[in-house]
């Protein structure tokens, strides 16, 4: 499922030092060391924008804040929100005339990069303040490729009605993995499970990043079947052997999505990402708290998930194009797009900004400081979808998660070497 059901698609988080990939794409013919620089355009020219937008909020935002550049600069823009945003991006490197900029998750970074298709122009937004895992995340082969957009993180949110109605106080919020077995076993009555999480490696990562593990090591080798990531893999399994955690797919009814199925108090628990204020307007009644996940053996651990404003390696507008991103990284026009549609900055100034407005999101802010970032090497597409396939069957008696990592290891080993 996806990373961020009511953003833009799916994600992988990573290790921040080391890197993901997936498959590369036909892209714009330009050789792997190319920075994609094309003469500019002088004089006022037209720019067009594809994003993924999670709604007409965003959209609406994203308008806006293209506009007001557009009345500064003399320059005109369209925004264009893709119906799928990988699919029509795909195509348009194909053709001569992709958009000039466009919103691009990290985990096609390695991907559209390796292919020619971006213009790398990291080094002029570089004093922008960003957050140190972010650069990384949109650095491939030593160059910073675009400048982060937003940021997420993940966090676990209680129904505090629930939570009180089950005799827990505050005192009970878990910090480890023993007090969230001890409360997710109090919250799990009747039609209600005290846990329910996604059934990828979007959500059960961040019990592997607990556990000390990740599927890449710092070199950017597989690391599949370092014992951190069975670690993490048995505790949900443990959880779900307990009768006190389900996968969205395993609730019945059967749920989208782990925010959905806390709205309908399915699940007294979810791991969600700050887009879960969206997703939550839809159960007004449903009152809840947002605090950092439990540390694992290895300490604290969660997953990061963003995207970056690329600009196209075939545009004639670079130049242009780069000024409007530097006034869509303001703090400033950041903290815009976070009142707008929830997303948070990629700024360590934005994030401090984000933090004192909404004090109820600390915790996504906090995770920021040790969070995972995403995927951005090309190669891995379809080991990590069969991976998520194996763990999509995972139940507390059934379902190898030994035997599922000894396979992404010599799948994933296979595919980068190929």
């Amino acid at each position: 499922m996806n990373a961020r059901p009511l953003r833009k698609g799916a994600f992988l988080a990573i290790a921040a030092s080391g890197a993901l990939a997936l498959t590369a794409c036909g892209g714009g013919g330009f050789n792997n060391n190319n920075s994609g620089t094309q003469p500019s355009k002088t004089g006022p020219v037209k720019l067009t924008v594809m994003i993924g937008s999670s709604g007409d909020a965003e959209t609406s935002a994203v308008k806006a804040a293209a506009a007001a550049w557009a009345a500064k600069s003399g320059n005109t823009v369209e925004v264009i929100a893709a119906q799928d945003l990988g699919q029509q991006l795909g195509q348009a490197f194909a053709s001569s005339a992709p958009p000039d900029l466009f919103y691009t998750d990290a985990s096609r970074i390695g991907t559209y990069a390796k292919a020619g298709n971006l213009f790398a122009y990291g080094d002029q937004v570089k004093d922008a303040g960003f957050v140190d895992s972010l650069v990384k995340a949109f650095t491939y082969d030593g160059k910073f490729y675009c400048a982060p957009k937003d940021s997420s993180t993940l966090a676990l949110q209680i129904n505090t009605g629930l939570w009180t109605k089950a005799g827990l106080t505050d005192a009970d919020i878990p910090k480890d993995w023993a007090g969230l077995e001890a409360v997710a076993k109090k919250l799990t009555s009747g039609t209600v499970t005290g846990l329910v999480i996604g059934n990828d490696i979007n959500r059960s990562g961040a019990f592997m990043r607990q556990a000390g593990g990740w599927v890449v090591n710092s070199s950017g080798a597989m690391s599949a079947t370092d014992a951190g990531n069975l670690q993490g893999l048995q505790e949900v399994q443990k959880l779900m052997k307990d009768g006190v955690l389900k996968f969205n797919t395993q609730t019945t009814p059967s749920t989208g999505w782990g925010g959905e199925a806390f709205g309908k108090q399915l699940a007294a628990m979810t791991i969600e990402g700050n887009w879960i204020a969206g997703g939550m307007k839809d159960y007004p009644d449903v009152k809840y708290k947002v605090v950092e996940l439990p540390a694992g053996p290895a300490g604290k651990g969660t997953l990061m998930f963003t995207n970056c404003w690329g600009i196209a390696a075939k545009s004639p507008n670079q130049a242009a194009a780069v000024d409007l991103v530097k006034s869509l990284i303001t703090p400033e026009q950041q903290m815009k797009f976070a009142d707008a549609f929830g997303v948070m900055p990629s700024t360590t100034e934005g994030l401090k900004q984000f933090a004192a407005k909404f004090p109820d999101s600390a915790a996504f802010v906090a995770g920021a400081e040790y969070g995972t970032g995403p995927v951005n090497l090309a190669g891995l597409d379809d080991v990590i979808n069969k991976f998520n396939s194996q763990l999509a069957t995972l139940t507390g008696t059934a379902g190898d998660p030994a035997a599922w990592l000894a396979d992404l290891q010599k799948n994933g080993t296979a595919a980068l070497a190929g």
